[in-house]
């Protein structure tokens, strides 16, 4: 669903989410090669693919941008190809239609399962562990990407500025314990097969139609209360995220590197909560009080490498406000940022 029926500001806003910055064509055209991103039908797929495709063509040459997916979802797979991403209908779990994906020199893996874990532990095991690990095997020696995420950390003080990467991981449930599985799997891969690799531990991606500030939003906008025990966020805009993902496939190494990829800042979610209602003229419902600890990531080292996100917070607030009252569209998956027992 497109953002037309807004006010061009907004729609702008949107495009954002996609336009590559100067240094992602840069680095791009520094790795040679087709691009491939496994599992590209979800909720981030389509505007990272749309910067792939843009960066290709202002890099020039005759690169290959392909997205993999089932495309379950109705009217997915055309948005693809209107924006000249190449599409290939596939689900990655079946070894028949692995082993028939194109070649490619990058690889972006974007599959993962979070929600549903609770009762049915295997499957996302299965997802987020096992299936990775075979990709990483049919692209042995391609540079790889692959998205993890922030819960692979336990919770730490709230003013401690967060984990970084020589933080012990402490994953709380099963869901976070199998995205470190799949760090290990694919750590020991870039190892033995030699395979480049970055591994980017994300959260929380912003977009219009989904996030953290989105829930929060809504939530204001509807009179709902916003639990505030995990009383602190980082947030980082989607397309910062695109655009970091698409310039790691350059700094892909073996042994793996590991990335926090999030916003510098640590946010409380009860200012959040009030800045929504400023801008959408509500009073915002707290529930509960804010624990001395949050999931929360330190993005030091992503902003030495790439810099400060060119987003910040307060426009992805306004943006976002602004998004929400008027009626945009909602892709309907809310983060479940409160939860501190990992149970998804």
């Amino acid at each position: 669903m497109g953002a037309e029926h807004l006010d061009e500001d907004l729609a702008a806003a949107d495009r954002r989410l996609w336009q590559p910055p100067a240094e992602v064509v840069e680095d791009l055209a520094a790795v040679p090669g087709d691009v491939l991103l496994v599992g590209a039908g979800g909720k981030l797929g389509l505007s990272l693919a749309r910067m792939a495709r843009l960066a290709a063509d202002a890099a020039g040459g005759s690169r290959r941008v392909i997205a993999a997916s089932r495309f379950s979802e109705p009217g997915r797979r055309d948005e693809f190809e209107a924006a000249g991403v190449e599409t290939v209908v596939a689900d990655a779990s079946d070894p028949a239609a692995l082993a028939a994906l194109p070649d490619a020199d990058n690889v972006v893996y974007l599959v993962g399962r979070k929600f549903g874990t609770h009762g049915d532990e295997w499957t996302t095991w299965a997802t987020n562990t096992y299936l990775p690990a075979r990709v990483a095997e049919r692209y042995a020696g391609a540079r790889l990407v692959a998205f993890s995420t922030g819960n692979v950390y336990p919770l730490t003080p709230v003013g401690s500025g967060g984990a970084d990467e020589h933080t012990p991981p402490g994953p709380v449930g099963e869901y976070a314990q199998s995205c470190l599985g799949r760090e290990r799997l694919l750590q020991h891969l870039a190892i033995t097969q030699a395979t480049p690799t970055a591994i980017l531990r994300l959260n929380y991606a912003i977009d219009l139609r989904y996030g953290v500030l989105h829930d929060v939003a809504r939530s204001v906008l509807a009179g709902e209360p916003v639990d505030v025990t995990m009383g602190s966020v980082n947030v980082i805009w989607q397309g910062d995220v695109n655009a970091v993902t698409l310039r790691s496939l350059r700094h892909a190494d073996s042994p793996a590197d590991v990335l926090n990829v999030t916003g510098p800042e640590t946010v409380s979610v009860r200012w959040l909560a009030s800045e929504c209602g400023r801008r959408l003229g509500r009073e915002p419902v707290i529930a509960g009080e804010e624990a001395p600890t949050a999931l929360l990531s330190n993005a030091a080292r992503c902003t030495a490498r790439f810099g400060y996100p060119r987003v910040g917070l307060a426009e992805m607030l306004d943006w976002t406000c602004r998004w929400v009252a008027a009626g945009g569209p909602s892709h309907g998956k809310p983060t479940k940022f409160e939860q501190r027992a990992g149970a998804f």
